[in-house]
């Protein structure tokens, strides 16, 4: 099955450097490019994209802005964003826009087409390390409640809490069955029972819903 990519940055070169490599991959076809985030948003409407590889520092509308408009107006597209750095402020708050994912600008082509890939198939694009590393640095930000205020929280089981807690600790699938001694795929299973029920698409949405809803203290 082909996957439709839309390319946003408003650099030229770096455009048509990405689309070479696309151009090269049988289940991929690049079906627009856009320079800024306004004409990424209504391009995605036009083009119904899969996957939206959106650069964050664009003149005019953002890639931030542009990442909130897309998930609002088509939940059919993914956005993977792009970062000059591992983790900043801009790739966290991408994540709270909506963002499956993130990616530094300097990632090797065989890494990105595979996080391309894994985003047009449900996934999040959220290395356990690179939750770990977004968590001590701005989970103090955002000022978690109790929560009870949250009464989607009230639908899980305990066991689907003691996932949930763990996952958001930036712990690997295999980790977190260690850590609760359970076999590897039913951690799998009651990660996608929390997301069900949570309304949550991946594990990048339950990170941060977690900590919003005061479920998860920033403690590390």
């Amino acid at each position: 099955m082909t996957i439709r990519v839309l390319i946003a940055d408003d650099e030229a070169l770096l455009r048509m450097a990405f689309r070479m490599v696309f151009d090269a991959e049988p289940d991929l076809e690049v079906v627009g490019e856009a320079a800024d985030g306004d004409e990424a948003a209504r391009m995605t409407r036009q083009l119904r994209p899969d996957v939206v590889l959106m650069d964050v520092r664009m003149p005019g509308v953002d890639g931030i802005e542009a990442t909130r408009r897309i998930v609002r107006d088509s939940p059919g597209a993914r956005v993977l964003i792009l970062t000059t750095f591992d983790v900043d402020e801009h790739a966290f708050a991408g994540l709270k826009a909506g963002a499956a994912g993130f990616l530094p600008k300097n990632t090797r082509p065989g890494d990105l087409l595979s996080a391309i890939r894994d985003v047009a198939a449900g996934d999040a694009v959220l290395s356990p390390r690179v939750t770990r590393r977004l968590l001590e640095k701005f989970a103090p930000q955002l000022h978690p409640g109790p929560a009870e205020r949250d009464e989607r929280l009230a639908q899980l089981t305990a066991r689907e809490h003691e996932v949930l807690a763990q996952v958001v600790r930036g712990l690997s699938n295999a980790e977190v069955a260690a850590a609760l001694r359970l076999a590897e795929a039913t951690v799998k299973t009651h990660l996608s029972r929390v997301l069900l029920k949570l309304g949550l698409r991946d594990r990048a949405q339950l990170v941060v819903f977690a900590y919003e809803s005061g479920l998860v203290r920033p403690s590390i």
